[in-house]
């Protein structure tokens, strides 16, 4: 009998996962992955703690029923404002053979790495930037870089509507960077802490001063999974191993697949959940 199929899960509030599971299936192309967006319910940025964690739990199950050993929460604010909770709360006695991980620790263990000046901007949405996790997770491994947040709650709407190539959006691109850039003198390295920044880090590069870095999280995140497998045999033996790739949706997936391909750079075709 064939084994049953035990994917990596990849989780999003709506399609910013995508540009993380590009890079990991680049890195990564031997493992079977399956994808979801919660889009009937995104965004979370500007949601509670409570929802944001109760919506989260709810896929991380889904994730689970699926077949799932590990699940990666490629959502910052779901990272920020769920991870904890589900994993010293939830994991114990739902699934504790099960791991689930985010992606704010692995940018924090290696953020600190990039900058010259010791001075670093975050760029995110309002509830990654209220949650302080960025903060917290650098301080405890580069205690000496100066940090500063700047919340962009524009930004995802207008890259979900695919009106960000407009000059319209270059307003407020331009309006959120100067607000970081008034915070600090000499930032060098700026982190796109929201997985949808990376199709405008174009438009984001040119507003910054000449020489700063700008960094997404998709390469990080796939460097760090392949360690954490690499330490975790015991998990990496129990991940299957075709090459396939399922894509889910909670919301209407002719929607979901008409722009998933931005984000992914592959056209792709996608399920419907109900939860």
């Amino acid at each position: 009998m064939q084994q049953p199929l035990q994917p990596i899960g990849v989780f999003d509030s709506g399609y910013g996962g995508l540009t993380v599971l590009k890079e990991i299936v680049k890195k990564l192309p031997q493992y079977d992955y399956i994808y979801m967006g919660d889009n009937s319910r995104a965004p979370y940025g500007s949601r509670s703690f409570e929802t944001v964690y109760h919506y989260t739990l709810q896929c991380v199950e889904w994730f689970f029923k699926q077949g799932c050993p590990l699940v990666i929460l490629a959502c910052n604010t779901a990272s920020a404002k769920a991870l904890r909770s589900i994993q010293k709360i939830n994991l114990p006695e739902m699934a504790p053979d099960r791991r689930v991980l985010g992606v704010i620790r692995p940018t924090s263990e290696v953020l600190g790495n990039y900058t010259k000046t010791g001075k670093v901007g975050i760029l995110a949405t309002n509830g990654t930037v209220q949650s302080q996790s960025y903060l917290l997770e650098i301080e405890k491994f580069f205690p000496d870089v100066q940090v500063q947040q700047q919340a962009c709650p524009v930004w995802v709407p207008l890259i979900e509507n695919n009106e960000y190539d407009n000059a319209g959006a270059d307003f407020f691109i331009e309006k959120y960077i100067n607000q970081l850039l008034a915070k600090q003198e000499d930032i060098d390295t700026v982190l796109l802490a929201c997985t949808h920044y990376p199709l405008i880090k174009d438009k984001i590069s040119r507003y910054l001063p000449e020489g700063t870095q700008v960094l997404a999280q998709g390469e990080i995140v796939a460097n760090s999974l392949e360690d954490y497998l690499q330490r975790h045999p015991e998990m990496e033996t129990r991940i299957t191993r075709n090459g396939n790739r399922a894509f889910y949706t909670t919301d209407d997936p002719a929607d979901f697949d008409a722009a998933a391909s931005l984000f992914y750079g592959h056209s792709v075709t996608s399920g419907h959940v109900s939860l």
